[in-house]
């Protein structure tokens, strides 16, 4: 399975990459996955003359076909502007250009970082809308970390759980994330919604 993780830090070192890095860790724990990262800071000016030429360089097409070939995704953005950057807003605009399938029906977990927790809700007010646009399959658990989440409680149950939710897509499971190293046969009992509905109907 491939792995691949777009991080739009633009620091060295960034709390952006960081975030990344652990969700990607904590996924590949529960799969077999293969991580690679694609800086979006060293594709910055590929980016910008894919919008004036038409065309994207080479390492901005080789990101492409990585992110295309991907049997998951994890995206990681600092917040501007209570929205993602321009940077990583640019490079999804590009690919879709390029692609407009690129992510289409692909499982991909959405992440962001930012100074205080009041920019929380980026996630499920500029993330989640942009992928549902492109058409891809949002796990149900975003990770936000403002700069007080780093060493503190709630952050890595946050990514643990997160991670599993990606994981359990990428292997074709039902929503719920399979615990990490539970076995991917594990039964899972899938009970039809119809059979469901006639449970809660009066007898007679």
């Amino acid at each position: 399975m491939k792995l691949v993780v777009v991080s739009a830090g633009l620091s060295v070192p960034s709390s952006t990459r960081l975030l990344a890095d652990r969700l990607a860790a904590a996924t590949a724990e529960r799969t077999s996955a293969e991580a690679q990262v694609v800086e979006l800071r060293d594709l910055a000016v590929e980016i910008a003359h894919t919008f004036t030429n038409g065309f994207p360089g080479p390492d901005l097409a080789a990101a492409f076909d990585a992110v295309a070939a991907a049997d998951g995704l994890i995206v990681v953005t600092p917040v501007f502007s209570a929205s993602y950057s321009g940077l990583f807003k640019s490079f999804f605009d590009a690919l879709s250009v390029t692609d407009e399938n690129a992510v289409a029906g692909k499982p991909v977990l959405i992440g962001a970082t930012g100074g205080t927790a009041r920019h929380s809700l980026v996630l499920d007010h500029a993330l989640r809308p942009l992928f549902a646009y492109l058409k891809a399959v949002v796990v149900p658990t975003g990770v936000y970390a403002a700069s007080e989440d780093w060493g503190a409680e709630g952050l890595d149950g946050r990514i643990e759980r997160a991670a599993g939710e990606l994981a359990a897509l990428t292997a074709g499971l039902p929503a719920a994330a399979r615990p990490a190293g539970k076995p991917a046969d594990d039964a899972f009992e899938v009970v039809p919604f119809e059979e469901r509905l006639a449970a809660l109907r009066p007898a007679g």
